[in-house]
């Protein structure tokens, strides 16, 4: 048998999913990893951690492989490719020498730089910024948390422009370790995540990087989201093997949900919330605060361009949301309850969450919101305030489908989901009531990792391009919306109430 090995590096967890050539799951590894907030706003990863648990689950898809008993190298040579999927604009840095990290890891939801971008903001650089990478100035993205540790961590400003250190998101990070430093690579769909590079061109641009105050030096390479980039060493996982896909996680589900067609769709639910839409050849500049950005770029095909943009919406809590349940208001035991005790009120009871905890995303974009839950009477429950929790993951997504909507210039027929979370099928329910068009589970909700894995398929000639693809693509379960059109807005209209006290809050503690 034949496999495709996708490292999925999460915000959370790291995974290792093994596929067969039929797109079927065939092994699968995970180990969780610490979380740090060492301030209000702040959220650090252990990089050399990532590195450990993604390595351990590697090993360990690998051993449940077919052929394992024979030993390590034995189920190593069924692996063809490996793909790597991330989480994006987590910013790592570290020794060139050593290939220990100078500093933690600063997580894309850390909020430490929302200062700078202001400060940018009144600067007038925004309007530039936006023009050359289709992002809007955040401290969202890595280049102000890549200047941050550069003029915090003692002596990493002289040793960057030295050339003794090496910056790069989780995916450079992954590639560096498992070529025993050999090699320094992006790819487009990670790069364009940084602020650094020009979605136009897609090299870094100078322009940018003198705005920010980093050295060239620091940059990893760019190479296609699918290609062959270098091979493993054999020490690790028992042979060398190619890696020949990389993207960053919501470009790589886009790709696993077949989205490559414009106007297609897909939301993912996993720690945050995202919304792609494919838009072809060309970025789509957004009027509605949505993200243009690059979907991928891979060998040429007949039925597909070389690079796809996409735009994008973020949400930055929802999965986390049902994680503040559980271990901040401690009104669950585990996640998997929420589903069930959201489902034994029929309504909030006029409850409202948002959860901003650490901001909001698209389409406010306001790094100063902060978490508000408004309604509460004396007969209000945490069944009332799990089934907001849930209403708020909907609710944010269909803000940004509203808005992704507008921009395409024509409404979107159906969304395809995939996620942990879109194994809920109350929130799925809710998420079609809110958008008022179907929400369709796909048969394989694993797309992120499953992404990654064809676009090191495609390289290595397991596929024949993205037609070959797509005909693996089946439905699960598709939910059809029920709410009436004048209670769907009504709802929205009530979530935006509390979205305005959530950031008028932050305003007036300003």
């Amino acid at each position: 048998m034949r496999y495709l090995l996708a490292l999925d590096q999460g915000t959370t967890s790291s995974r290792a999913i093994a596929f067969d050539t039929q797109g079927r799951v065939a092994a699968l590894a995970q180990q969780e990893f610490a979380q740090h907030f060492p301030q209000p706003g702040w959220v650090e990863h252990d990089a050399t951690e990532i590195w450990r648990t993604q390595l351990a689950v590697a090993q360990e898809c690998i051993k449940k492989l077919p052929g394992a008993l024979q030993g390590s190298a034995r189920a190593a040579t069924q692996i063809v490719a490996i793909g790597i999927t991330n989480q994006r604009e987590t910013t790592v840095l570290w020794d060139r020498a050593t290939g220990r990290p100078v500093a933690p890891a600063i997580v894309w939801q850390d909020r430490r730089t929302t200062a700078r971008c202001e400060a940018l903001r009144r600067a007038g650089k925004a309007a530039l910024i936006q023009r050359k990478t289709g992002l809007v100035l955040d401290a969202y993205f890595s280049a102000t948390k890549l200047e941050w540790l550069l003029d915090r961590v003692p002596g990493a400003r002289a040793r960057a422009e030295a050339g003794e250190l090496a910056f790069g998101t989780v995916d450079s990070w992954l590639v560096w370790q498992l070529t025993g430093g050999r090699v320094h690579a992006t790819d487009p769909s990670n790069a364009a995540r940084t602020l650094l590079m020009n979605i136009h061109t897609l090299d870094w641009d100078d322009e940018l990087l003198r705005l920010f105050h980093i050295p060239r030096a620091l940059l990893p390479r760019i190479v296609p989201s699918s290609g062959v980039l270098a091979e493993t060493d054999a020490s690790l996982l028992g042979a060398a093997i190619p890696i020949a896909g990389m993207a960053g996680d919501q470009q790589a589900a886009t790709f696993g949900q077949a989205c490559f067609a414009p106007g297609m769709a897909k939301n993912t639910y996993g720690t945050g919330c995202f919304m792609l839409m494919n838009t072809g050849a060309r970025p789509v500049a957004s009027r509605n605060q949505l993200l243009s950005t690059v979907g991928w770029q891979g060998p040429e095909q007949a039925d597909a361009p070389r690079t796809a943009y996409c735009l994008e919406g973020s949400v930055f809590m929802a999965g986390a949301t049902v994680q503040w349940l559980r271990d901040g208001l401690q009104i669950i035991q585990s996640a998997a309850e929420v589903e069930a005790l959201a489902a034994s009120v029929p309504d909030t009871g006029d409850v409202f969450l948002v959860p901003a905890f650490t901001g909001l995303g698209a389409p406010d974009w306001d790094g100063r919101a902060r978490g508000t839950l408004v309604g509460l009477t004396r007969g209000s429950t945490r069944a009332h305030i799990a089934r907001a929790a849930l209403e708020a993951i909907a609710l944010q997504s269909a803000d940004m489908f509203g808005a992704m909507s507008r921009d395409a210039g024509l409404p979107l027929t159906e969304l395809r989901v995939d996620g942990g979370a879109s194994r809920n099928d109350l929130l799925m329910q809710l998420q079609a009531d809110l958008l008022g068009v179907p929400v369709v589970r796909p048969q394989v909700t694993e797309t992120t990792a499953l992404g990654a894995a064809y676009l090191a398929g495609l390289a290595v000639g397991v596929w024949s391009g993205g037609d070959a693809i797509a005909a693996q693509w089946a439905v699960d379960r598709r939910f059809a919306p029920r709410l009436p059109e004048h209670a769907r807005l009504a709802r929205i209209a009530r979530w935006r109430e509390a979205v305005a006290r959530s950031r008028g809050w932050a305003r007036e503690e300003a």
